[in-house]
């Protein structure tokens, strides 16, 4: 065992990781099913200005391992007065004539890029980080999570230096253009189940279209987002451009939603909590705001689908990530000749999942992030009472850890709390249908409109389908196909704005009409 840290970033955070030169996988001596800890860290600060300071208050908080419920370490916990620090430090560093606001745009684009590359160069330390603090397997971890993370950031990078307006052809003698300028100070707080992309989902076009940016990570998961900090220094991004503040929502959070000087203020997370930051940051400033809120996702699968494809992507499409989605197809209809097949493959897949440490390269499914378990299983409790069928799982697993069983629902009925509410775990909910027009109407039957997914091999079912859904993402034989080029965001209480793609820029910008009168001395 050695102990691995970044020569260029040792000292940063504090942060020590064991990990073995021979294998990025096995992160002790043995396999840590036993649930034997691979990390340790010192206590975390605050990232103001490019510095780590202590809190105002003193405070700390702690931050657990999942997998074993032991804590990993205290960090800092930021409250009102250092968010006031580090407004007033962004604020500084996006006024005019400052080096962020002098500096040309390519060469912002060229730090997002240095920054890119800096994560994937630690890419196993983070993917350890990450799957040590929020319970993610490893490998996916490394695989899907950090190549997400580092794609973002580039295409942002890419985008730094072509953010323009257009001339317009007005009426009489004008000269009209308009321009695309940074909105300035922007509040962000990302959600804890995918910690390492929606820190680059938020700073990537953020940055790249020159504002500056206070992050609150979530309170459980924190620690890659402390460590990208680093990152963020170390690529060279000047001072109070980038503030991590590690915080509690009702502190930090509301802070950050109604404070005065902050110009914008991006969520992801619940949609309860998204309609208390819209709510003060309309009582405050009238701040610009998007939100990428929650969903109770609808999967139709049609009699004439591909079987075993239907049925390992809504296996994947509900339990990827132990079911901590908010893109997860929870509300599944199989059209009804095929309803018994489904859910008896269904379970069957289900039964095979394996769940366990994080870090043994077997494991499909890791633990529930450490409050989030008792929830799901209360409203796995709640299915069994309305009457649904409980076809496997519904238990927490081991004696240690936040696990639970892979869990499947048959005989499901709309009305139903379990197939109306997002439950945000591993239990899919499995319902019939007879005809397309029915299907349609239950599906977009929801408060929510983030995701949908349709399988059939037949065209005119799928863009009739797609065409009709209520999401802002509609998926055809397939699940889970993010990508950073492509818009991404909800309809109805699934939020407002869009998360990537060119449109994500729009939410990051003021438009600015300048026309000038052309005088012509001749006349």
């Amino acid at each position: 065992m050695v102990e691995h840290s970044p020569e260029s970033n040792a000292g940063h955070t504090g942060i020590s990781v064991q990990i073995s030169r021979d294998s990025p996988i096995s992160l002790t001596q043995e396999p840590s099913h036993d649930g034997l800890q691979p990390l340790s860290c010192s206590q975390h600060g605050i990232f103001i200005n490019n510095e780590w300071q202590d809190s105002v208050s003193g405070k700390v908080f702690s931050v657990y391992n999942p997998a074993t419920g032991e804590q990993i370490c205290e960090v800092q916990e930021a409250d009102k007065a250092d968010v006031d620090k580090a407004v007033q430090a962004a604020r500084l560093a996006f006024s005019l004539g400052s080096v962020w606001r002098r500096m040309d745009a390519s060469e912002r684009g060229r730090l997002l890029a240095k920054l890119a590359d800096l994560v994937e160069r630690d890419s196993i330390y983070l993917a350890t980080i990450e799957s040590l603090n929020s319970g993610k397997p490893f490998l996916p971890t490394l695989f899907v999570d950090l190549q997400a993370t580092i794609k973002t950031l580039r295409y942002f990078a890419g985008y730094a230096d072509k953010i323009h307006g257009a001339s317009i052809p007005m009426d009489g003698e004008y000269l009209t253009f308009t321009r695309h300028e940074p909105i300035g100070v922007c509040g962000q707080i990302i959600p804890w189940n995918f910690p390492l992309m929606m820190t680059a989902w938020k700073l990537g076009p953020a940055l790249s279209c020159g504002n500056t940016v206070l992050l609150k990570p979530a309170e459980e998961t924190p620690l890659t987002c402390l460590y990208i900090a680093a990152l963020v220094k170390e690529a060279g991004f000047p001072p109070g451009v980038v503030n991590i503040l590690p915080g509690f929502g009702p502190t930090a959070g509301a802070a950050i939603a109604s404070h005065m000087d902050i110009d914008k203020v991006a969520f992801t997370g619940s949609t309860e909590v998204g309609k208390l930051i819209q709510e003060a940051a309309g009582k405050s400033n009238l701040k610009r705001v998007t939100l990428e809120l929650g969903g109770k996702n609808p999967n139709i699968i049609f009699a004439d689908a591909d079987m075993d494809l239907a049925v390992e992507q809504a296996h994947q499409g509900v339990f990827f990530n132990a079911g901590q989605c908010c893109t997860a197809g929870s509300r599944i209809y199989v059209e009804e000749p095929i309803y018994d097949e489904f859910v008896r493959r269904s379970v069957e897949r289900a039964k095979r999942r394996i769940v366990g440490s994080p870090f043994d390269p077997t494991t499909e499914q890791g633990p529930q992030v450490r409050q989030h378990q008792t929830r799901v299983l209360e409203f796995i409790q709640t299915g069994i009472s309305e009457g649904a069928k409980l076809e496997c799982g519904g238990k927490a697993l081991g004696l240690k850890g936040f696990f639970i069983e892979p869990t499947v629902f048959s005989s499901v009925r709309d009305d139903m709390i379990i197939a109306k509410e997002e439950i945000f775990g591993p239990v899919q909910q499995i319902m019939k249908f007879k005809t397309i027009e029915e299907v349609i109407e239950r599906a977009n039957n929801s408060d929510y409109g983030l995701v949908a997914a349709v399988f059939t091999n037949n065209i005119n079912k799928a863009m009739t389908v797609s065409t009709a859904m209520q999401a802002g993402t509609v998926w055809i034989n397939c699940f889970n196909a993010l990508s950073t080029q492509c818009p991404f965001g909800g309809y109805k209480m699934s939020g407002n704005g869009r998360e990537l793609g060119e449109s994500c820029l729009r939410e990051y910008t003021e438009e600015k009409t300048i026309t000038m009168k052309m005088v012509n001395k001749n006349s």
